[in-house]
Order: C-alpha cells, then sequence, then structure tokens
C-alpha cells in the first residue's frame, strides 16, 4: 500500500457516504492528518467530510473524544480499546457524522516495545445507527520507515471502511 492507494480510496469512500447520505469524520494519533488530507483531497468532499480530530496526546484524547482515563491506563493509547473509544467518541462529539474511523499506533523509528513494535497501528471504526453506535477495531502491523508505514495505515483504513459498508 502507498500514499497512492490512498488518493484512490478516498473517491470510493466519498461516493459510498454520499449514496448513504453520511457525513464522515476522524480522530488520528499517528497519522497526525493524513486521513483528513487525504479524505479533503477529494474534489466534493465537503459534501461527507465533517471534521477530523488530531489527538496526538493522551490528554487530547480524554479532552476532545471522551476516551476514559482508565482505559489508556489499562491497555496505552496504542490498543483496541483505545481507537474503539476514539470512534465512538467521534460521533457523540460530531453529532452529525455517521461513519468515524480512529488510527492509533507506533509510527517508529522509536518507541516500539516487545507487545507492541514499530509499525502496529490500531484502528477503530464507529458507525452511528437507528439502534446506536456500533464499534470494531483491528490491528495491523506495517513495515517500512516512518512515512510508509502512516500512509499504509491510511490507505488501510479507508479500503477497510469501504469494505465495512459493502457488508451493511
Amino acid at each position: 500500500m502507498s500514499g497512492n492507494d490512498s488518493l484512490m480510496h478516498a473517491p470510493v469512500l466519498g461516493k459510498l457516504l454520499v449514496d448513504h447520505g453520511w457525513m464522515f469524520a476522524c480522530a488520528e494519533s499517528c497519522t497526525g492528518g493524513l486521513l483528513a488530507a487525504a479524505m479533503t483531497d477529494t474534489p466534493g468532499s465537503s459534501q461527507w467530510f465533517d471534521r477530523g480530530f488530531i489527538t496526538y496526546s493522551n490528554v487530547a484524547k480524554v479532552e476532545q473524544l471522551l476516551v476514559n482515563e482508565d482505559t489508556l491506563e489499562r491497555f496505552g493509547a496504542v490498543s483496541e480499546e483505545t481507537a474503539m473509544e476514539m470512534a465512538s467518541g467521534v460521533l457523540t462529539v460530531a453529532e452529525a457524522a455517521h461513519l468515524a474511523i480512529s488510527t492509533t499506533g507506533i509510527a517508529g523509528p522509536d518507541g516500539g516495545t516487545p507487545g507492541k513494535p514499530v509499525g502496529m497501528v490500531c484502528f477503530g471504526f464507529a458507525q452511528r445507527t437507528s439502534e446506536g453506535v456500533t464499534t470494531r477495531a483491528m490491528t495491523k502491523i506495517f513495515e517500512g520507515d516512518r512515512r510508509k508505514i502512516r500512509n499504509d495505515a491510511v490507505a488501510f483504513a479507508l479500503s477497510t471502511a469501504i469494505e465495512l459498508i459493502g457488508q451493511r
């Protein structure tokens, strides 16, 4: 995957969002705005892009996305639990959004541990339905340098969102 994959996936996701009448929002840590940039690089994105949060610090995750401090203490910022709370927090704060993606990970080159290596990214996906908010998370380990890890994470997030909407 590459940054170019993101540019290919964003218009496809945008069309699906328009077809469903949905708005999109995101919360990013390790990708630092690249996901929002990929989405807003797409012409017509104002029809389906609501907002993006860059919550790099734990304090920002708590204050802006309502992530529980206990979740951060127990599982860490780079965890599926935190990713799910980030994504559901987006939908709590951004009431116009129907679909949210979050990214939190270790882009490197430093910061990895045996249990959480460089390249590990946790993704949260939250969707607002008539029954409430449904969330799911997944983790992927990417290879390469910091730039490649971040770009591949964005491409993966977008392609996974496309698949999830297709399963609806």
